[in-house]
């Protein structure tokens, strides 16, 4: 399984030290396991979050292999080659404008250089042992970007009916709070989208995203750059969707209501595309010479970051 640049320590998943024994730990798993199954009280989330954590240290070559951080880079950029498993589905892909997770990745690297220190050289700047140990700040960059990336290309597979644009400067402003990471224009209205990962399972207080992870109001936030958008643009945002982790969001969808009027969700990668193809709730549906005029007003005043 692959790691996460905000995943806990499979160690502390478990609960156990770094330095505990091969028994030890195996001890610690099975009584996590237990502890976790929802039949004894616990929730799918914990149970799978055990689960991949044993994958990770689970047999002493693969313990060996994440303690040395030679499991695999975090969050490198996936590179195509010839030998790349071709794209099965063949139907044409929605159009897309701006590098999703673009913003995000360029600052990572900005600032895990500056936290090594310059001059010093970074033979892999996405090493796992150097991600692991890098303020989790910058893990957090690296983090959102990932998340980027996979909401796009869920959103991808909605079809030609369909405009997507990603990494959208809000107000010219320069920083991650002046940046919608998605909008999609389709015959289900126009969505305005942010892809968060917030390292921990999130849950719903008084119509607000909250959680170990969520150090602001993300729905209010993204509420805040679509209106931004909404006056530039001159065109309605008929719904707010913020985007997170499968394993973030048990349900895989939810209804936050509205903020400042607008219906608000929110939703698992693996269900954005899903969620984003039918009408939702508190919506209405777009066509012809409007979807034309709305379309063209956003390629006149979009900016991409």
């Amino acid at each position: 399984m692959s790691e996460r640049p905000l995943s806990s320590s499979p160690y502390a998943v478990i609960g156990v030290a770094h330095d505990a024994d091969d028994e030890a730990l195996r001890r610690a798993y099975r009584r996590a396991l237990r502890e976790a199954h929802p039949d004894t009280g616990g929730t799918t989330t914990r149970f799978l979050a055990v689960q991949a954590a044993w994958e990770l240290v689970g047999t002493p070559d693969a313990r060996r292999r994440y303690d040395a951080g030679t499991a695999g880079p975090i969050g490198a950029p996936f590179v195509a080659t010839a030998g790349s498993a071709p794209r099965r589905d063949t139907r044409p892909s929605a159009r897309s404008h701006g590098h999703p997770g673009g913003w995000r990745r360029e600052r990572y690297l900005v600032e895990i250089r500056e936290w090594v220190g310059l001059g010093d050289p970074i033979p892999d700047p996405y090493d796992a042992r150097l991600v692991r140990s890098a303020p989790e700040p910058i893990r957090r960059l690296l983090a959102d970007a990932l998340v980027e990336e996979a909401t796009a290309r869920e959103l991808s597979g909605l079809g030609v009916g369909f405009t997507i644009w990603h990494d959208i400067a809000i107000d010219g402003g320069r920083g991650a709070a002046d940046k919608l990471d998605h909008l999609v224009l389709g015959p289900t209205g126009l969505i305005a989208l942010q892809s968060e990962d917030f390292g921990a399972p999130v849950k719903f207080v008084r119509g607000e995203v909250s959680g170990p992870g969520v150090t602001s109001p993300p729905l209010h936030a993204l509420a805040a750059r679509a209106k931004a958008l909404r006056r530039a643009s001159r065109t309605r945002v008929d719904a707010l969707v913020l985007v997170v982790p499968d394993d973030e969001l048990s349900s895989g969808v939810e209804s936050a209501g509205t903020i400042k009027g607008v219906p608000a969700f929110v939703s698992t990668v693996a269900r954005v595309a899903a969620l984003l193809r039918s009408p939702l709730p508190g919506t209405k549906p777009i066509g012809g010479a409007e979807l034309f005029e709305v379309r063209t007003r956003l390629q006149e005043t979009v900016a991409f970051r």
